[in-house]
């Protein structure tokens, strides 16, 4: 599966293109228009230089079908937002992303719909004359705060919302069918699920075997197909029941999420240390070992990193524990330069954290700004996570290798990541080291014994090599005999060589 050796880029497109919160009304074909030719999702081809060389893989597009407002109130899984533009601009832009090499998966909201919804509206119009009243769960004999005449479920409780019966042959029809046209008409590359712990397990089972026929079809390039990804969204629980053979390939790794954050804020390493060897460690019952869950430091729906860090300096460390630790990593547009942005309550919650930004200058990552805050220009954070970013894609070990913890303090943590010998390709074996310390830190460890190759080596003054000239540098070779010292709020990578 083309997934687990990349890395996923996420936009929230109706915010990063400036989109306005709600959309024109059903009726309104006159608004609707005049938003469609401002092409607005063709911006995103603004973008492709700069994904290129920070070496994302692929860029994970949440919701970008006709809706009501923020998305996830679907009017009609076959047609792009008028706020995006036409399903023409869509795929063009998907076609100039492909000639990049950066591929599309896109938010499939399958749960749920909006009131807008084409279907849900011909219920509201004809009751119980109409064809689609099984296509939702709905009750003729009570009402909502609507005052629709009838009652419906909706997500979690909310009816703005309506719930999808996919128990429904024509639902997962029309909704299978739509698979099928975004793979072949639009180009998609996967799906991400919304709310996949809500879905239909047999549902799910469906369009697993959908998109083992799509990912067989050959990809954008021509080449053989090489899988059509589904990862879902799934927030607690035992990710197994929904990760599996017959499911989905990947999910939201949420458990991971917190403890990222949370151990550089603690400083408590071993938070971290615990969910990773849980999920990925050696022991018979640790419980993901050989999944490829999706690793994330923020996203659309929770506060930036940069602003749920207390200490920015950790930035580097929790980026480096990202991209050394198992799992699909994936970057939530703008924060690689350490955008803000705080979670908020109400109807616009999320406005702060999904913003419009401009596309960074295509020499963006040669032309690098002091500080931790970009604002919209990439800076030194950025030029490290594209460090990180290149060194783990090139890495087995770091994409598919075992997981062990070798030292563990409250503020520092070392661990191996081995990828054994396969057919051809010979074992490799890569340590990552952390410090979230404000001074420098030494490890002790019969690991740490042999020949190392810098595989990279960052700290806020080891960027200045007149500061710390003595210092790993990537590239280096050293020989170690039981210790490594890091500097403050150093990471360092190394590849152990024969």
């Amino acid at each position: 599966m083309w997934a687990f050796d990349t890395t996923l880029y996420q936009i929230y497109p109706l915010g990063m293109l400036g989109c306005p919160f709600d959309a024109p009304a059903i009726d309104d074909d006159a608004a609707q228009e005049e938003q469609a030719s401002l092409h607005r999702v063709r911006h995103l081809i603004d973008w492709t230089p700069y994904l290129g060389k920070l070496g994302v893989g692929a860029i994970l597009l949440n919701p970008v079908f006709s809706s009501d407002t923020h998305g996830y109130n679907t009017r009609d899984m076959l047609t792009i937002d008028c706020r995006l533009g036409t399903n023409q601009d869509f795929k063009e832009t998907v076609d100039a992303l492909h000639a990049c090499g950066v591929r599309v998966v896109l938010d499939a909201v399958f749960n749920h719909v909006g009131r807008g919804f084409w279907a849900f509206r011909d219920v509201q119009e004809k009751r119980w004359e109409s064809p689609y009243k099984d296509w939702f769960n709905i009750s003729f004999d009570g009402d909502t705060h609507f005052g629709d005449g009838f009652w419906y479920e909706g997500w979690e409780g909310n009816q703005d919302l309506v719930k999808l019966n996919l128990r429904n042959p024509a639902v997962i029809d029309y909704l299978l069918d739509a698979v099928r046209m975004w793979k072949r008409e639009l180009g998609v590359d996967g799906l991400r699920l919304d709310v996949a712990y809500s879905l239909d397990r047999d549902f799910v089972k469906r369009l697993h075997q959908v998109a083992g026929e799509l990912g067989a079809e050959p990809r954008f390039d021509g080449e053989a197909g090489d899988g059509f990804p589904l990862i879902g969204e799934v927030l607690h629980g035992d990710y197994n029941l929904i990760v599996n053979d017959e499911m989905l390939d990947s999910c939201t790794n949420y458990e991971c999420y917190k403890g990222l954050y949370s151990s550089f804020n603690s400083m408590n390493m071993f938070e971290i240390a615990h969910s990773l060897h849980r999920q990925f460690g050696g022991d018979p019952w640790c419980i993901y070992r050989g999944k490829h869950l999706v690793s994330f430091a923020d996203n659309h729906d929770v506060t930036r990193l940069a602003s749920i860090l207390t200490c920015t300096e950790h930035l580097r460390g929790a980026y480096g524990v990202l991209f050394g630790m198992p799992g699909i990593p994936c970057l939530y547009y703008g924060s690689e330069w350490g955008q803000l942005g705080q979670k908020g309550t109400g109807y616009l919650a999320d406005v702060e954290i999904r913003p419009q930004l401009d596309a960074p200058a295509a020499d963006a990552l040669e032309h690098l700004a002091a500080g931790w805050e970009g604002g919209g220009a990439p800076n030194q954070l950025t030029a490290y996570i594209c460090e990180l970013n290149h060194v783990r894609r090139a890495s087995r070990a770091l994409c598919h290798g075992t997981y062990r913890n070798v030292v563990i303090t409250n503020k520092q943590l070392l661990f191996e990541r081995d990828a054994a010998a396969e057919g051809e390709q010979a074992p490799e074996r890569v340590l990552v080291a952390v410090n979230a310390e404000d001074c420098p830190f030494t490890l002790n460890d019969g690991t740490l014994n042999g020949r190392f190759e810098v595989l990279l080596a960052s700290a806020p003054c080891a960027d200045d090599p007149n500061a710390a000239p003595d210092y790993p540098q990537t590239g280096d070779l050293l020989k170690l005999e039981g210790s490594l010292t890091l500097l403050p709020y150093g990471v360092l990578y190394l590849r152990r060589t024969m």
